[in-house]
C-alpha cells in the first residue's frame, strides 16, 4: 500500500463548464494515527453526480466545498486502519471519501456503512447508493405513485432516471422516458422495459408528450429543468405531481436559469410540484436498500455503470454528465476492488 494520499482539491469556483484548472493535484503522507471513532479507507470507486457541480460553486443543502479542500464525493473503499468499533481492516464500506486515494471517515448521516455480503462495490455507489435511493424516495414518497399511472422521467438514461423508470414499471405504471440520442432511447425501451422513449435531440418533446400521454402525466420526475419541464407541465394530469430532483441543464449556465411560463397549469389541474433531498429519508435507507437489492436479485431492475479509469480523470468524468456522454451511473475507478 502506498504511504501517500493523492487528491484533487478545489482551486476555483467554476465559470460555465467545469475545467481541469478548477482543481489542483495534491499529494501528502497518510496520517500516522487515527483519532477515536475514525477509519482510514483506501478508495476503490467514486460516485460522480451532478450535484458536485453545485457543491463547487455555492452553499446549498451542504456548504460549498472550500477553496483548497478535497473535492467532495461519495465513494466505496476498503478499510486500512480503524479505531471505530465494528469496522476492521479489509471491510468494504461506503462513505464520503472525496476525490482522493485515501480518506479518513468519521460516523455521520453519510456513512460509513458496511457493504452487505455479495454486493459489488459498483452497485453500492449506484443502485444501492444515493442514486437508487433518490429514485426510490423521489418517486414513491414525493411522487406518491399509484398503480396504473403514467410516469414521465427526463434524463431517463442517466443514473437516477433509469432507476425511476424501472421502479415505476415494477409498481405497475406506464413509463415514458426522455433521453438524448437513439442508442439511449433504445436502451431504456429494449433493455429496461420503458413503454416509450422521446429523443430530445431529434424530436419535438412537447409534441411527442401530447401523442404519448393523451390522458395526461400523473407523475413527472424532473432531472433537467428548463424547456422540458415546461413541456411536461403542459400535459400534467388532474392531481398530477411534479418531482423536482435536479436541473442539470442549468448547472453550467452562466445566465439566469430558464423558468417555465406555465405554472398556472398546476393551479388549473390542482397539481403539486415539490423538491426534495434524499438525505431527508436517511432513517429509512435500510428498508429502501432492502427493496432495491431484492428487485435486483430477482432481475426486475438492472444496474448499469459507466466507469472512467483513474483518479487523474475525475474532472473529465464529471464533465461527462453535462455533455451526455455517460449512460447509467458515472463512476471513477480509483483502485482495484
Amino acid at each position: 500500500m502506498t504511504e501517500v494520499n493523492r487528491s484533487w482539491r478545489l482551486a476555483a469556483r467554476p465559470q460555465g463548464m467545469i475545467k481541469d484548472s478548477d482543481f489542483t493535484w495534491h499529494e501528502e503522507p497518510l496520517p500516522a494515527e487515527l483519532g477515536p471513532g475514525q477509519i482510514l479507507v483506501e478508495t476503490l470507486y467514486l460516485s460522480v453526480d451532478p450535484t458536485q457541480r453545485i457543491w463547487m460553486e455555492r452553499d446549498s443543502y451542504l456548504p460549498a466545498v472550500g477553496i483548497g479542500e478535497v473535492m467532495r464525493a461519495g465513494g466505496v473503499g476498503r478499510v486500512v486502519r480503524s479505531s471505530l468499533p465494528g469496522f476492521s481492516p479489509g471491510d468494504l464500506v461506503y462513505g464520503m471519501t472525496g476525490w482522493q486515494t485515501h480518506a479518513v471517515i468519521e460516523p455521520s448521516i453519510r456513512g460509513p456503512r458496511k457493504l452487505p455480503d455479495g454486493v459489488p462495490p459498483t452497485m453500492a455507489v449506484s443502485l444501492l447508493g444515493l442514486t437508487g435511493l433518490t429514485a426510490y424516495f423521489g418517486l414513491l414518497d414525493v411522487g406518491s405513485l399509484k398503480d396504473g399511472e403514467t410516469v414521465v422521467v427526463s434524463g431517463a438514461a442517466g443514473a437516477t432516471g433509469n432507476a425511476v423508470g424501472q421502479i415505476a414499471k415494477i409498481k405497475g405504471c406506464r413509463v415514458v422516458g426522455i433521453a438524448g440520442g437513439p442508442e439511449k432511447c433504445a436502451w431504456i425501451k429494449d433493455e429496461l422495459g420503458f413503454d416509450a422513449a422521446i429523443d430530445y435531440k431529434a424530436e419535438d418533446v412537447y409534441k411527442r408528450l401530447g401523442e404519448l400521454c393523451p390522458n395526461g402525466i400523473d407523475v413527472y420526475f424532473d432531472n433537467v429543468g428548463g424547456l422540458i419541464l415546461e413541456a411536461a407541465l403542459s400535459y400534467i394530469a388532474l392531481r398530477g405531481r411534479v418531482v423536482l430532483c435536479g436541473s442539470i441543464g442549468d448547472y453550467n449556465n452562466a445566465e439566469a436559469a430558464y423558468g417555465p411560463n406555465n405554472l398556472m397549469n398546476l393551479v388549473l389541474k390542482r397539481g403539486r410540484m415539490e423538491g426534495f433531498i434524499v438525505t431527508d429519508y436517511a432513517a429509512r435507507f435500510g428498508d429502501a436498500i432492502g427493496d432495491l437489492a431484492r428487485w435486483a436479485a430477482e432481475g426486475r431492475i438492472k444496474d448499469r455503470v459507466d466507469v472512467v479509469e483513474g483518479l487523474s480523470n475525475a474532472p473529465a468524468a464529471l464533465r461527462r454528465l453535462f455533455t451526455g456522454a455517460n449512460t447509467g451511473k458515472q463512476l471513477v475507478k480509483v483502485a482495484a476492488g
